[in-house]
């Protein structure tokens, strides 16, 4: 089959790209934004790719087009198809129908961690020989891609709460139909799509429904949204985790700068064992609980798990350090988020003691650039000694609020900056030996973090 890509240049239909290649089909796509890393990847795997949406890619006859969510009634590409009644379907109902059909479907929903835990649980099975097929929302560094099709009964997929297409505006994961499922957290996002909370829960209910009597649901037992989803209705097996079946010890390690995290891992009253481990944080030790668990549904016993676990490498963008230099460490992390954001410097200041943080933040998702979540930004950056700021002053990725007046309550710790080299020359004035610079964004952020490395290198702070 060739099937042509509306779209593909995004993580998840970058993703599908490359799974549907690998499963022997025919694929080319097309994106407003064709360039790096994402079009190297897809062409490197012999995806041919097409830079905009000209009704003339009609002409490559494909035998189905694949529709990303983020085309739009009013793409002429789009508008094409649709007036020469040419056969379409949404990503996820093509990854659902291809890909995912007569496999184990292990899926990992939540507003934060997906990514990490959606990896953490394809290592543990890869580990254990299962060689699961996976799709994650990042790349895994004990992989190294982001998709693959393997031969194996068991497929990991990131389930993500975004809407479909256009045409479909339920949830990507009531495609995915899987047998287990883990429910890691529940809060507000997405606020262009969803109204409130209530909204993003009666779609992870949709997705509690496609769960059959004999799959298993792993859910976070501290949740209470999780739990308002949950009396909604459930006809699967359950275990919580945090509260109730699986529970961590308390950490025996990262404190004081410690560079590991050590915990036991309980099932019950059962010690399963103890997890030593290069993340840190709570969310890490919950993500590994879930994926223990979900990993012990398909058959790996949990001690097992702990040890794959112990040689998990993370995601890249997840506290992946990009750099030292002059004792600066630069880091990269994926936060945009304001729980996030918090749980990610809470993580980074149990490492590094009392050296400073300098966090810089560009807070640019749908949600963000709303301004829903500019009130909580203050005490979600309480942990960093230094906030600098970024909001673009025009274009797509500008703010429709001031960032200065939302940082305001953490008095001179911090400034907002709406030209990104001048926010470069700020941290290089203050950063000193020692420092650890957080930069987090869930975009490209206009490459400062290398901006950033240079800047030290030159030791110019003019």
């Amino acid at each position: 089959m060739h099937i042509h890509i509306l779209g593909i240049c995004g993580t998840f239909m970058g993703g599908l790209a490359v799974l549907a290649k690998q499963a022997g089909h025919r694929v080319t796509g097309c994106d407003a934004n064709v360039y790096p890393p994402m079009s190297t990847q897809l062409e490197a795997q012999g995806i041919e790719l097409i830079e905009g949406f000209d009704p003339n890619q009609l002409a490559l006859a494909p035998d189905l087009f694949v529709i990303g969510n983020v085309v739009s009634r009013g793409n002429p590409l789009m508008e094409a198809i649709l007036n020469r009644n040419l056969p379409y379907t949404s990503g996820p109902q093509w990854l659902g129908e291809h890909v995912l059909r007569g496999k184990w479907t292990l899926a990992v929903a939540g507003t934060h961690g997906k990514t990490t835990t959606t990896s953490m649980l394809a290592w543990i099975l890869e580990d254990a020989g299962y060689n699961p097929g996976f799709l994650v929302g990042g790349v895994p560094q004990n992989f190294g891609v982001s998709a693959r099709v393997t031969e194996s009964d068991f497929f990991v997929i990131e389930a993500d709460e975004y809407d479909t297409a256009f045409f479909d505006k339920r949830s990507k994961f009531v495609h995915y139909r899987p047998r287990t499922a883990i429910l890691n957290n529940l809060e507000y996002d997405h606020a262009d799509i969803f109204p409130d909370l209530a909204a993003i829960e009666t779609q992870f209910h949709h997705l509690v429904r496609t769960v059959p009597e004999q799959g298993r649901l792993i859910v976070n037992g501290a949740e209470e949204s999780v739990a308002r989803v949950l009396e909604r209705g459930c006809w699967s097996e359950t275990e919580q985790f945090g509260m109730g079946d699986w529970r961590a010890g308390e950490p025996a390690g990262a404190t004081g700068g410690a560079a590991q995290d050590s915990f036991d891992v309980w099932f019950g009253e059962a010690l399963q064992g103890r997890l030593t481990w290069d993340l840190q944080g709570t969310h890490n030790r919950l993500n590994a609980l879930a994926a223990i668990a979900a990993a012990r549904h398909v058959g790996v016993p949990p001690a097992q798990a702990i040890d794959s676990l112990s040689r998990f490498a993370n995601v890249k963008r997840r506290m992946e350090v990009r750099g030292v230099v002059d004792g600066i460490t630069v880091y990269d992390d994926f936060a945009h988020h304001p729980t996030a954001i918090q749980t990610t410097l809470d993580g980074l200041r149990k490492r590094v003691g009392a050296a400073r943080i300098l966090a810089v933040l560009e807070p640019r998702s749908n949600t963000m650039k709303l301004g829903v979540m500019k009130a909580q930004l203050p005490a979600s950056l309480e942990a960093a000694d230094l906030v600098f700021g970024y909001g673009a002053a025009s274009g797509k990725d500008a703010l429709g609020w001031g960032l200065a007046e939302s940082l305001a309550p953490l008095g001179e710790r911090a400034a907002a900056f709406s030209d990104l080299p001048a926010l470069v020359r700020a941290v290089r004035a203050a950063a000193r030996p020692g420092d650890h610079v957080l930069v987090m964004s869930n975009g490209g952020f206009g490459g400062v973090h290398q901006k950033l490395l240079d800047a030290f290198a030159a030791g110019d702070a003019a």
